[in-house]
């Protein structure tokens, strides 16, 4: 199979390069930066210091989809954007771990998976995903008399919070209690706040050194209190998901799909 890595110089990126070079069954083909950028026309494993492959580097999204059977997108939203499209013209693969897309985006990938098999995750790694669905089922099981709390800490350079990892773990409780998460989601607190409202899923965000990505929810009852963690000391989790994911979409239909889909926790 072969892959492609969208923003493949930048900290994910040559992660994503480094385990494609390392995991059987697939090839570097193909990788992309912004425009402008010094590595493009350089080989793509020379981001990792790797012997070359044969695979040059391009600014041109249309090109790194061209070029390989599913594209690795953990870029920004607006590039995300572009990639769907591509790979909807060319009924290709693309795995989505980019954070901080909007209603607007969602829906283009969801036209999109209509020609294209998409898998889109806030967070790639299999204990993560593993921890959504204990978060559904804690939730579901727990009446609202428990205060669900999420908790997440990452680097001090992380330019999105809450995280997306923690916003997907909202809307797994959020599922778990059969609400929406925009109606009883708590992102801001200071000053005079009053009690806190019945229901409603906090967030709560801490910036700070060069953690790679520690998640806690927690269900605060009556006499006692839940605390399910996840704590990510390596990125490399990430890209071997992203890789798993790549893999089990190629004898999959057209559609969209989840983490939980590749892993059978739906």
């Amino acid at each position: 199979m072969k892959i492609g890595i969208a923003g493949c110089g930048g900290r994910m990126g040559r992660m994503l390069v480094r385990h494609t070079l390392d995991t059987p069954g697939v090839l570097l083909a193909a990788g992309s930066e912004r425009p402008g950028s010094d590595l493009v026309g350089a080989d793509v494993a020379s981001v990792v210091g790797a012997a070359p492959v044969g695979a040059v580097i391009t600014d041109d999204p249309a090109a790194l989809v061209a070029a390989c059977d599913a594209v690795i997108d953990f870029t920004t939203p607006a590039l995300t954007a572009v990639h769907a499209e591509q790979a909807a013209a060319r009924g290709s693969i693309l795995v989505i771990g980019t954070t901080g897309l909007g209603a607007s985006d969602l829906s283009l990938l969801s036209e999109a998976a209509a020609d294209a098999r998409i898998v889109r995750a806030p967070n790639m790694s299999v204990g993560v995903n593993l921890l959504m669905a204990l978060t559904r089922t804690v939730a579901a099981t727990l009446g609202e008399e428990y205060d669900i709390e999420i908790v997440e800490h990452h680097h001090r350079h992380k330019v999105d919070a809450p995280s997306g990892t923690a916003l997907g773990l909202g809307e797994a409780a959020a599922q778990g209690r059969g609400v929406d998460l925009d109606a009883v989601s708590d992102r801001a607190r200071d000053g005079h706040t009053g009690a806190r409202e019945d229901g409603h899923i906090g967030f709560a965000v801490v910036r700070g050194g060069d953690v790679v990505g520690d998640h806690t929810v927690m269900f605060a009852g009556p006499g006692e209190r839940i605390e399910l963690t996840h704590k990510a000391s390596d990125r490399g989790i990430y890209a071997r998901g992203a890789l798993r994911a790549a893999l089990w979409a190629q004898d999959r239909p057209n559609g969209l799909y989840s983490m939980a889909d590749v892993l059978g926790l739906g």
